[in-house]
């Protein structure tokens, strides 16, 4: 795979945060820039290697889907068009390589500090402890379930935002202590409105969205959904076609990623912690398709490298 990944970028504008995946900089004081670069991470561990083209899925499927909401769902997405990013603020155009189908121009707002997480499905850290206790963030479940099998209703699982390690699920009780009732029962009807719009359209696109997280912040007193939203990064996606409760299911996420290095842990390479091994490249490339077959399946085109000034593939 010939074309450069994007690890890390250095823009001349203040920087807000540099997280696992994207660089966030401040434009002024009504706007962000966030700038979703190809770093990725597996077991709470960044790679030193980056998987070309994934921040352009991640930024790309995040604009289609806040184009596909309803009109009520209010979101802070100015452009995510290069040309009219730099349009908005010039002194970003020698940049223009970095934030080709990467970037997103956005409100700025106070962000709520809660993960907003929607579980269709019981799995990930949900079924582990389930398996443990028959609970989730300590309240009781149904009895029986298996892995994998479907919710109904979904569940609205919050958690702490955690910048390294896991978030932490939490119970509602501590949600209302941390932002109040109002506001919570607001974060969990936007959150379940969003995921079920988001399941309703991946369905027949035979996609099943098991779970997702997402962030809202204030603006004017308002809560606006804002990060990224119903990608392969927030959100659980398996194949429809082979969903079979009782067990794992595969992702179109970094699943060949979490294969490999679950390899080198068993075979004694790796220890769990960073430096990860160097990736090989035939990984890489599979990670990075695994990323666009998502992106292609929900939208209905392939990630159009050309338009959005992406270099090709060999």
């Amino acid at each position: 795979m010939s074309a450069v990944a994007l690890v890390q970028t250095d823009l001349p504008l203040p920087m807000v945060r540099r997280g696992k995946v994207r660089d966030v900089y401040e434009v002024d004081a009504d706007r962000l820039l966030l700038v979703t670069t190809d770093r990725i991470s597996a077991f709470d561990v960044v790679m030193s290697e980056a998987i070309p083209y994934k921040g352009a899925v991640l930024t790309q499927l995040t604009a289609w889907w806040l184009g596909q909401l309803p009109s009520d769902i209010a979101h802070h997405l100015i452009t995510a068009d290069t040309d009219e990013i730099i349009a908005a603020v010039p002194s970003l155009a020698p940049y223009r390589a970095a934030l080709a189908g990467r970037s997103m121009l956005t409100k700025k707002a106070e962000v709520v500090p809660i993960e907003c997480v929607i579980r269709g499905y019981i799995t990930g850290s949900a079924w582990k402890e389930y398996q443990a206790s028959g609970t989730l963030a300590g309240e009781a479940l149904a009895t029986g379930l298996r892995e994998s099998d479907r919710l109904d209703p979904p569940i609205f699982s919050p958690a702490t935002k955690a910048e390294t390690g896991h978030d932490e699920n939490i119970t509602i009780t501590t949600v209302i202590e941390q932002v109040g009732s109002d506001t919570a029962a607001t974060l969990e009807r936007l959150a379940r409105t969003v995921y079920e719009f988001g399941r309703a359209t991946a369905e027949p696109r035979g996609i099943i969205v098991a779970d997702t997280k997402f962030e809202f912040g204030w603006r004017n007193g308002e809560l606006l959904l804002i990060d990224e939203v119903l990608t392969p990064d927030s959100s659980r996606f398996w194949p429809a076609d082979s969903y079979t409760p009782g067990r794992g299911q595969p992702s179109f996420d970094k699943q060949p990623l979490r294969d490999w290095l679950d390899i080198e842990r068993k075979a004694g390479r790796w220890n769990g912690e960073a430096p990860a091994p160097t990736l090989p490249s035939d990984v890489i490339r599979a990670t990075s398709l695994r990323y666009r077959d998502a992106y292609q399946r929900l939208t209905g085109a392939p990630l159009d490298l050309a338009r959005l000034g992406l270099p090709p593939e060999e």
